[in-house]
């Protein structure tokens, strides 16, 4: 089925690109999220009068995203699970718990926006993207422990690495620039 996109979807298109995709798809997300319409003659008409109006909405969406975006940047999250001693969890962490985790430390975000490929299924510490529009996409951090002081133990190793793996791709950068610096003072050779 071919349909119209009425808002930038990730991975199909843009806003008033005619694409073709599976009925069932359209039918049961596209068309009734009100994400898209069916690609014919009279909406791709009705698509150019609302066009401006819906570009309007769009950049309005976006800013509500930044915005939330921001209130999300540097949080960190904690969940509590039973675990073995291997460190293997008793079930798994979804996308809804980590929802849950974030609306608890008091933001308010919609679970769709929670981006988990695949359910978190050991204790550690996780980078999990939050995306309130396609255009807008920020990382949280999940820890997943036993308990609360193992969890704290958790975030102080993950961001001791973190750190010393920023300070090494800086070193390496600085290496780099240098090295670059010492063959341009080189002397081209000049023939004879």
């Amino acid at each position: 089925m071919e349909v119209i996109l009425l808002e930038r979807i990730e991975k199909l298109g843009q806003m008033g690109d005619v694409v073709k995709v599976k009925d069932g798809f359209a039918r049961n997300y596209l068309l009734p999220q009100k994400k898209a319409l069916r690609s014919n003659k009279a909406n791709l008409e009705y698509f150019e009068k609302m066009r401006a109006e819906l570009e309007v909405l769009n950049a309005k969406n976006k800013e509500n995203a930044v915005a939330v975006a921001k209130e999300l940047q540097g949080l960190s999250v904690i969940i509590v699970r039973q675990a073995s001693e291997t460190g293997h969890l008793y079930g798994s962490v979804t996308a809804r718990d980590v929802y849950d985790a974030i609306t608890e430390s008091g933001h308010k975000i919609e679970r769709r926006h929670v981006v988990l490929d695949q359910p978190i299924k050991d204790v550690g510490v996780y980078e999990v993207v939050v995306a309130p529009h396609p255009d807008v996409r920020e990382k949280v951090v999940v820890t997943v422990a036993r308990s609360q002081e193992e969890a704290e133990r958790h975030v102080a190793e993950f961001f001791a690495s973190a750190k010393a793996a920023s300070e090494a791709v800086a070193a390496e950068v600085v290496a780099e620039a240098e090295a670059v610096v010492v063959e341009s003072e080189v002397p081209a050779e000049t023939e004879a």
